[in-house]
């Protein structure tokens, strides 16, 4: 049987913990910060694990993960 790509995007974006789970950074700490409270942006600071809905197709993303 073939083997299956790994989307290179996806891979470097998003990392596999040892019990499997996905982990990835938050959106929206790149530009426009000014506007953005200090609150805000240090909550933006940690990464965070990939929601039940999306965890399907992202895990289609990398399937030797």
């Amino acid at each position: 049987m073939k083997k299956i790509k790994t989307n290179k995007g996806a891979a470097k974006r998003i990392h596999i913990t040892k019990k499997g789970k996905l982990k990835h950074r938050k959106a929206g700490k790149r530009h426009i910060l000014t506007k953005k409270t200090s609150k805000r942006k240090r909550g933006l600071r940690k990464s965070t694990l990939v929601k039940k809905t999306g965890k399907k197709r992202i895990r289609r993303l990398l399937p030797y993960g």
